[in-house]
């Protein structure tokens, strides 16, 4: 994985810095039914991410920087939920909090959620 770069959140650009396994597509953006957004949609080619000191951040036009702490570890079974990834695939994931959820909602002007896939969950390719 040396040579490939770093992409948090599946359906984003990659950031410019080399991938580590745990980070490398965990997260994924979500609608009100659960399904994963497309990867063409219109609005992600303006949302970039970055790492930073821990922390994933998210940049939009127009939106104050969103930093979301990249290793909190949900040991709750009962708050993780499935969803839904392109192509079908089911998987379980849990949400990265309202904070997160309101700024991405904001931006997409529609109900958007930001899942971090469950640690036993194959990162998708």
């Amino acid at each position: 994985m040396s040579d490939t770069k770093l992409q948090a959140i599946i359906q984003c650009a990659p950031c410019d810095r080399e991938a580590q396994a745990q980070y490398h597509r965990r997260w994924v953006l979500i609608d009100e039914e659960g399904q994963a957004l497309a990867q063409e949609h219109p609005a992600l080619a303006e949302l970039s991410t970055e790492v930073r000191f821990g922390y994933l951040v998210l940049r939009a036009p127009g939106m104050l920087r969103l930093d979301i702490p990249m290793d909190v570890l949900e040991d709750d079974e009962e708050a993780f939920e499935s969803i839904r990834l392109e192509g079908g695939k089911t998987v379980r994931a849990v949400t990265e909090g309202d904070l997160a959820n309101a700024w991405l909602s904001t931006y997409f002007t529609y109900p958007v959620r930001l899942m971090k896939l469950h640690p036993d969950e194959e990162s998708p390719i």
